[in-house]
Order: structure tokens, then C-alpha cells, then sequence
């Protein structure tokens, strides 16, 4: 029975650590510069497929817009859970 015990405290253990991986990375400066630039190339590529011109400059807005979006989520989320979740 105790190596029962031990091997559940185990798996949980395994679980939580990762649970904090998905969220740290979740959360992380690198996820959301790497959709941003993600974003920024896809754009530009199809602006320029279709012949926008200064596609480049263009495909901006949407990276820009992700951006910021992230950066107004945390205050959203406290509203929310204030609101909804207390």
C-alpha cells in the first residue's frame, strides 16, 4: 500500500510540475514574440501574394494588434474574475 502512495504522490507531482510548464510558457514574453512574428510573416507574405502594396508595413497592424491585446488581458482577467468568478 505504501508504494501505492508514493507512486500516486508521483504522478502528482508530475502533473503539477507540468501544469506550471504549460502556464509559465503560457504566460511567457517568448510565446507571444514568437505569434507576433508568426503573425507579422504570414500577413506580409499573403499582403504581398496578392500584390498590396508596402505589404511589410501593412502586416504590422495585425502584430501590433496581438501585442497590445496582451498587454490589456491581465486587466481583463481581474475585472472578470472580480465580476464573475468571487
Amino acid at each position: 500500500m505504501n508504494r501505492d502512495i508514493e507512486h500516486e504522490l508521483d504522478l502528482v507531482l508530475q502533473r503539477n510540475k507540468a501544469v506550471e510548464g504549460d502556464k509559465a510558457w503560457e504566460t511567457s514574453k517568448s510565446r507571444k514574440a514568437i505569434i507576433a512574428v508568426y503573425t507579422y510573416l504570414v500577413v506580409w507574405g499573403w499582403l504581398a501574394a496578392i500584390g498590396v502594396e508596402d505589404a511589410h508595413l501593412h502586416a504590422l497592424v495585425p502584430a501590433c494588434a496581438f501585442l497590445i491585446s496582451t498587454l490589456t488581458l491581465p486587466f481583463a482577467k481581474r475585472v472578470w474574475l472580480t465580476r464573475y468568478f468571487n
